[in-house]
């Protein structure tokens, strides 16, 4: 990866044995090694920890930051997550929701592949009656370059299960994501 960045410093008419230069491919490898440690995990395992809980309500974990790569141009996309589940008789502490957020941003993404990917495995790590994620980010890929539209947010979702199923239920989700 070093010698790669070095050839990406030559080709855009830099010197790479420049002073300010000199560590720059070392220090995006390592940059590199540390955003897409997602790779290498599975999200599935942090939701084996769970707790046999009655608890049938909605449980709702709010306002989750997070930081991703565009697998288009390796540009940054950052936001919040919104990820709502019901139970059906197995609960997990709230960090092992927002680690499923994070380990799956830590890829080459697409916002649209990590609203269902976040989705698909609390469904398949926590067997619940319903799943809702909605993710709300700005792509520095639309506000540094190309169209050049900052504060513009990119909002998907993704809804499984009983938020599915019943109207109410994916209404109640949305309206305490919204804060109404």
């Amino acid at each position: 990866m070093r010698d790669a960045v070095r050839r990406i410093i030559e080709a855009i008419g830099e010197d790479p044995s420049r002073e300010g230069l000199l560590d720059t491919p070392r220090r995006i490898a390592e940059m590199y090694e540390e955003l897409f440690t997602g790779l290498h995990q599975d999200p599935r395992e942090v939701l084996s920890t769970s707790f046999q809980e009655s608890h049938r309500e909605m449980v709702i974990l709010k306002n989750i930051p997070f930081y991703s790569l565009c697998e288009h141009h390796f540009l940054p996309f950052h936001g919040q997550a919104h990820v709502g589940y019901v139970p059906k008789g197995r609960i997990v502490g709230a960090s092992k929701i927002a680690r499923v957020v994070d380990i799956l941003a830590r890829r080459p993404q697409l916002q649209e592949r990590l609203t269902g990917q976040v989705a698909d495995a609390i469904t398949e790590g926590l067997s619940p009656d319903g799943v809702a994620v909605v993710i709300e980010a700005e792509h520095l890929c639309m506000t540094m370059r190309g169209v050049q539209k900052p504060g513009t947010t990119l909002i998907t979702s993704a809804i499984r299960g009983a938020f599915r199923r019943r109207a109410v239920t994916r209404s109640e989700f949305l309206a305490l994501v919204r804060g109404a």
